[in-house]
């Protein structure tokens, strides 16, 4: 069932050339936000996106040569970022068969190929690991794919060793019967559309209950919303236009990034961007 979403929902959303073109133009085919602080330029999106690679690494706290899962590795950027602050050695697994060729051959080009990360092609719902194979878990904006957060959960538990740490940057939604009818529309379209049935269903509070429920103890969890509102807000100015003209021709669903990053900078009510931290006893 989980591969089934995979291919019919969210592999067509990253293979859609405004995905694809997007993506490559703006963030060098990174798909995560950036961490701004007072003073940083918010059109410095390489910058933002490292100092929020950083602020995984430093969430994680974990020794040298720790063994780390990142779940949902796109390129592998962040990975490589994580293995170079930390020293760790991180697996990286993704859906997305040119995305994880991509970051086997950055990694090598970097000179890291077999030392620090790796990538595999997998699903996080169905982990290809032993038991206990990792001291380290993480998320970055991936889970929000997940159509079933429980056994996606129950996966990163089974393949944490005892006293691994879990580290998920991901977003939750306000329970669609608190909002106005324009912004519930508007949430519902961006995460139909971007294959996020995760982001519906991880309402506010919601992903540290389940958290709880599959055995973690839940160390924090952070509101980081104002620390990427910067990037969106410039994704926002530059989808405006486009945005508008395809709207006026009745093809406004067909710019998914543009709609998300107007609708979803517009109903700031809808969603926040959580830093949650959990260990396995």
């Amino acid at each position: 069932m989980n591969d089934v979403h995979y291919r019919q929902h969210v592999m067509p959303y990253y293979r859609a050339f405004e995905s694809r073109f997007g993506y490559a133009a703006l963030l060098g085919r990174t798909r995560h936000f950036g961490w701004y602080e007072p003073g940083h330029s918010p059109w410095g999106f390489a910058a933002a996106m490292r100092r929020m690679e950083l602020v995984v690494a430093r969430k994680l706290a974990l020794p040298s040569a720790s063994s780390v899962l990142d779940a949902g590795c796109g390129v592998g950027d962040t990975a490589r970022t994580i293995a170079r602050a930390s020293g760790v050695h991180v697996t990286g697994i993704d859906g997305i068969e040119p995305d994880v060729a991509i970051a086997r051959q950055r990694s090598a080009r970097a000179g890291e190929p077999g030392r620090r990360t790796r990538f595999l092609l997998a699903n996080y719902h169905a982990l290809p690991f032993a038991d206990a194979s990792f001291e380290g878990v993480y998320t970055m904006e991936s889970f929000v794919h997940s159509p079933d957060p429980r056994q996606g959960l129950a996966e990163f538990f089974r393949v944490l060793r005892p006293g691994g740490r879990l580290v998920m940057f991901e977003y939750s939604s306000t329970p669609q019967a608190h909002l106005l009818p324009k912004a519930r529309s508007a949430l519902i379209r961006v995460c139909e559309l971007s294959g996020m049935p995760g982001m519906l269903m991880l309402t506010h509070g919601h992903l540290e209950r389940l958290l709880q429920q599959a055995g973690f103890v839940v160390e924090s969890a952070y509101d980081a919303t104002e620390k990427v509102l910067p990037m969106l807000r410039c994704f926002s100015v530059l989808g405006r236009l486009p945005y508008a003209l395809a709207r006026g021709v009745g093809r406004g669903d067909s710019l998914v990034n543009a709609m998300s990053g107007v609708e979803m900078y517009r109903h700031q009510e809808t969603w926040r961007y959580n830093i949650c931290i959990a260990t396995r006893p």
